[in-house]
């Protein structure tokens, strides 16, 4: 016989199995984690022991579900299923991964305002600097979109000392490196813009005279039957130039036009301003002229424009910002040629003034030239 206080007992402990098993059923599930691989190429490996086996191969961008954590190792598993340990020095965060895309949104919109070309196997970082978090690795070769320069101060290797000012100068910069955001397919970073080139025709490079080309555009295009291949149209290029120096609070110091003479079939320099403090992008179109003019001619007619601008003479020295290391000058002129056949000409509005503008160091840009010699493309 059954006492009833015991089957009370028996009923309430019952009752609380019943709770704690529902309880264990409606628990969620762990959230599942994951890490991408940063390395070019790498392997997983069947245990963590100075002798493992590889059980599967891995590449740059691929998503690792994490299984098991130890030390300063994941065991992770890819969507082929292949199961193994890798370092974390070989992968990145999902963290890393939505900011890398958070970032990619954020500039989505914005035009390229030049096109390059990988000069070496690169990572893209999420911020400029060579310590930042990096991810996506870009091959040589690969074709870029550029879209915003900034400018930080060059890491200085430990124990090399620091070069002091003589007494009564100014204290000595340090030097200074610039990096690019890019864009490259559906991926987007920092890019250490020495790791880049400009894409720009062997014709128009071997024009550069020592100085950087930082942009490149095709204005219009010109027929000429006689030279070689099966196009016979030749492009009128808009060229941006600079020093060497990294670190310059402008995009560009010089503009030139350069057109095709078709008597010599080579390029030319139609126009050339130089000695400015210049900033990108700039914007080729088709100037509509005057149509209402009483008299048509090639100073009225529709022609080739690009436009461009520099900073103002009175808008004093431009300071990149210490943290993002971009340049946003707050007075710049703006300036718009047309090209009249090989004449280009400014246009400005009826009684219209140049303002000032700044200029650069002459004297910099010529050193720099005189320093760098001419490079040759590949």
């Amino acid at each position: 016989m059954i006492f009833p206080s015991f089957q009370r007992r028996l009923f309430t402990l019952a009752a609380v199995l019943v709770l704690l098993s529902g309880c264990s059923r409606l628990r969620p599930k762990p959230k599942d984690e994951y890490v991408y691989v940063t390395a070019k190429g790498t392997y997983l490996r069947d245990r963590l022991a100075a002798v493992s086996n590889r059980t599967g191969n891995v590449d740059n961008g691929q998503k690792l579900k994490i299984l098991e954590r130890q030390r300063h190792y994941f065991r992770v598993v890819t969507d082929k299923g292949e199961t193994g340990w890798i370092n974390e020095r070989a992968v990145v965060t999902q963290d890393i991964v939505d900011q890398f895309d958070a970032l990619k949104k954020e500039y989505a919109r914005r035009p390229a305002v030049a096109t390059g070309v990988v000069r070496d196997d690169v990572y893209l970082h999420l911020k400029p600097g060579r310590d930042t978090d990096r991810f996506y690795r870009l091959n040589e070769g690969e074709k870029l979109g550029l879209i915003a320069r900034a400018t930080l101060p060059k890491p200085v290797p430990g124990g090399v000392p620091q070069q002091q000012a003589k007494e009564g100068e100014p204290p000595v910069p340090p030097p200074m490196e610039d990096w690019w955001l890019v864009r490259s397919g559906d991926r987007s970073g920092w890019l250490l813009s020495r790791m880049m080139d400009v894409d720009v025709p062997d014709s128009v490079a071997r024009y550069a005279e020592g100085q950087r080309i930082v942009g490149n555009y095709v204005l219009t295009k010109v027929e000429d039957d006689e030279i070689e291949g099966t196009d016979k149209m030749v492009p009128i290029f808009v060229t941006l130039m600079n020093s060497w120096k990294a670190g310059l609070p402008y995009d560009f110091d010089q503009v030139r036009v350069f057109t095709w003479n078709r008597a010599k079939h080579r390029y030319e320099t139609a126009f050339r301003d130089r000695n400015i403090q210049g900033f990108l992008p700039v914007e080729v179109k088709t100037d509509p002229g005057q149509p209402n003019a009483p008299r048509q001619s090639a100073n009225t007619m529709p022609a080739p424009s690009f436009t461009y601008r520099v900073l103002a003479a009175d808008n004093g020295p431009v300071v990149s910002d210490p943290v993002t290391g971009i340049s946003k000058p707050s007075k710049l002129v703006q300036k718009t040629y047309r090209l009249e056949g090989n004449i280009t000409r400014r246009v400005l509005r009826p009684g219209e003034t140049p303002q000032a503008e700044a200029k650069a160091s002459e004297d910099e840009a010529t050193r720099a030239a005189a320093k760098k010699p001419a490079k040759k493309r590949k």
